[in-house]
């Protein structure tokens, strides 16, 4: 691979000279940005139960098989992200390799991957509020809890990233440790079940758990590759991106299993009492003798929903940042704030819409909502992933430097994201879900039109996009 020897920004001739504030952040903001928009304090909270109703035993390989399929597909996100740095990534990286209109099509999809994670988290966050205060006898109505989460998250976003990224850290690394600390205080107590043959040799697993908890599993990991959406705004991107890339990846799928494995065993081999479980929490501090701490435990898992709604929202922002400088969205949303230098316009607008959708759909109860938003969310994901491992070989061809097994790479990540589909459709899900797949679809419509529309009514500002990105790309890889 050819050494990088400059970097710039994509930035369109007709575009304002003002832009994001380049090179404040470090590694760990930017691994800081990934770990929080997985959010991995969610799989002991409440992804893990889902998992275990589907997958038994099977849970923790569940995970292992998920951090596989997913390291495939950084693949190609490394081999991307250390020779582009963007704002807006995915769209910037398959704009380069695919041409515009693909580009528009991957980010119109991860609009609605980035979005919808912050609703559906932000709708977990207020199971987790209420679970903390219903202890101690204080409703809290959902409406609140949004206004709070969404607010707080508008406000540190539009202000200024590097901070935003560092709580966003720092929230996610003090929960991974409570929580770990309690698991290993777990095993501590089941010294006999560490080797323990019940998940080791899959017992009472069947392939069709295991092929629709695939899904679930990987929605786990969505949001490990937003790192790449902070390229304009990092020191030295071309090399710190990709190492934050893969790091989530690794990290939080050694955490997963950890989770997995160990939670079983908390449930003495139960898995479906685990998967039938509303209050793993709860029930995991009462199985150590800390079940006053319940309470704190929820609100533990509450910031970290929060900072994953900040997370997301420092996403999309970015994204829609990078399309309106291309006039891929209304060009408003590529205005930047003259004295934060962040995407205001961009902000505002993602927090509106999650706090919208959220309020209106108050009458499903947050867990439906997060069980619908998310699931939407993640269609949005495996559409990305699927166009980014195809991506990454074809502009390494165009760069003359396409080996083996970037082909190798680029298939199986795209196999497996087409493998997580089937799985997300068949067996037929129950109502709702089985319409979310046929909705994503319409929505998806609706951006293909759109840029249809672009491209009939205003064909130069394709071919103006074209011609920047060939130019900016030789800037931005410096060696050919």
């Amino acid at each position: 691979m050819s050494t990088p020897q400059s970097t710039t920004q994509a930035t369109p001739a007709s575009v304002p000279s003002g832009g994001l504030r380049a090179g404040t952040l470090g590694f760990p903001e930017v691994i800081g940005q990934s770990i929080a928009n997985l959010s991995p304090t969610f799989t002991p909270s409440i992804n893990v139960t889902a998992i275990a109703a589907l997958a038994g035993a099977g849970t923790w390989l569940i995970y292992g098989l998920s951090t596989l399929g997913l390291l495939l597909v950084s693949m190609s996100i490394i081999a991307l992200s250390s020779r582009i740095a963007s704002a807006g990534s995915f769209f910037i990286y398959i704009s380069r390799a695919l041409g515009p209109m693909a580009g528009g099509i991957a980010g119109w999809g991860l609009i609605a991957a980035y979005v919808g994670t912050a609703m559906g988290v932000g709708a977990a966050g207020v199971v987790f509020v209420q679970n903390a205060f219903t202890a101690w006898g204080i409703n809290i109505p959902s409406w609140a809890v949004y206004t709070i989460f969404v607010g707080l998250a508008w406000f540190f976003s539009a202000r200024d990233v590097k901070l935003s990224s560092r709580l966003s850290l720092a929230i996610e690394a003090a929960s991974v440790v409570i929580v770990g600390g309690v698991l290993i205080y777990v095993l501590a107590l089941h010294p006999d079940h560490i080797i323990d043959h019940t998940q080791l040799g899959l017992q009472g697993v069947s392939g069709k758990g295991m092929a629709q908890g695939m899904v679930l599993g990987i929605f786990s990991y969505v949001g490990f590759e937003s790192a790449a959406s902070l390229g304009q705004e990092t020191r030295n991107p071309l090399r710190v991106i990709p190492r934050a890339v893969v790091w989530c990846v690794i990290l939080s799928g050694l955490f997963f299993m950890f989770v997995a494995y160990s939670m079983t065993i908390a449930y003495h081999d139960d898995a479906a009492k685990l998967g039938g479980d509303s209050a793993v929490l709860s029930t995991l501090l009462t199985s150590v003798g800390a079940s006053p701490l319940g309470p704190v435990f929820y609100l533990i898992a509450s910031v970290s929903a929060f900072s994953c709604v900040l997370a997301c929202i420092n996403s999309s922002s970015r994204l829609l940042y990078s399309m309106g400088r291309y006039q891929f969205v209304h060009r408003s949303m590529g205005m930047v704030h003259r004295t934060h230098q962040t995407p205001y316009i961009a902000v505002a607008f993602s927090s509106i819409v999650t706090f919208v959708v959220c309020i209106a759909m108050l009458g499903t109860g947050p867990l439906n909502t997060f069980g619908y938003t998310s699931t939407f969310a993640t269609f949005g994901f495996l559409v990305v992933y699927f166009l980014v491992a195809i991506a990454a070989p074809v502009y390494l061809k165009k760069q003359g430097e396409l080996k083996t097994s970037n082909v190798v790479w680029g298939v199986l990540g795209a196999l497996a994201m087409v493998g997580a589909v089937i799985g997300s459709v068949y067996p037929v899900p129950d109502y709702p879900y089985n319409i979310l797949p046929y909705l994503f679809v319409a929505y998806m419509l609706v951006g293909a039109v759109w840029l249809l529309m672009l491209k009939k009514r205003s064909p130069q500002v394709l071919e103006k996009i074209e011609h920047d990105l060939e130019t900016s790309d030789v800037m931005t890889h410096g060696k050919k």
